[in-house]
């Protein structure tokens, strides 16, 4: 095939599951590969997201400007936008931070690396210098005032549930999506979360 699928998948603010059942797609993957050119990921070594992709699935929430900053590079760069799994499609676990009410990171915070420490307590906000730009970053950045589903950030167009969305349900999205066609979420096997 000449003009194959760009492909990108992202993990936000999650577990990585979904990319684990990405990858329960077992032989099928080389299947796929001769279908598509996966153009950043994370299990491929790409910085930046590129330009040009034809389908990106997300994983995770948007729970950090980090998140916040490469949802919407992916959105502005992708035709396609799929929402991998229930942590992008509403929050799901990583959103239970939100019930503490808004602007909640600082007490997040204080109860993860101060309240339960005994040994050695101290903030996750270590600088480091990037030897590449000379500019400071912050090891762990900083949190949003609420964790926040992807369509809360940029429109989606495609929701696919699960936690982990099972790979049966994500072959059936990507090849409806590889014969050109906008996958159709109907039926409990398709819309199933959890």
């Amino acid at each position: 095939m000449a003009n194959k699928v760009k492909l990108a998948t992202v993990w936000l603010g999650g577990c990585s599951g979904c990319h684990m059942s990405f990858l329960d797609l077992d032989e099928w993957l080389f299947d796929l590969a001769q279908q598509v050119e996966l153009v950043f990921s994370p299990i491929a070594d790409v910085k930046i997201f590129p330009e040009g992709v034809d389908v990106a699935l997300i994983e995770g929430a948007v729970a950090n400007e980090d998140n916040l900053a490469l949802v919407k590079r992916v959105r502005a760069c992708s035709k396609m936008i799929i929402s991998f799994g229930d942590c992008a499609v509403t929050g799901n676990v990583t959103a239970l931070r939100n019930i503490l009410g808004p602007n909640n990171a600082e007490q997040v915070l204080q109860r993860a690396y101060h309240d339960v420490q005994n040994l050695q307590p101290q903030s996750p906000r270590f600088v480091v210098e990037d030897c590449v730009t000379n500019t400071l970053h912050e090891i762990v950045p900083p949190l949003l005032p609420q964790v926040l589903p992807v369509h809360a950030v940029v429109p989606v167009d495609v929701y696919l549930p699960g936690c982990p969305p099972p790979a049966p349900r994500i072959r059936a999205v990507l090849t409806q999506l590889l014969a050109g066609n906008t996958p159709q979420m109907i039926g409990r096997e398709m819309l199933k979360f959890g």
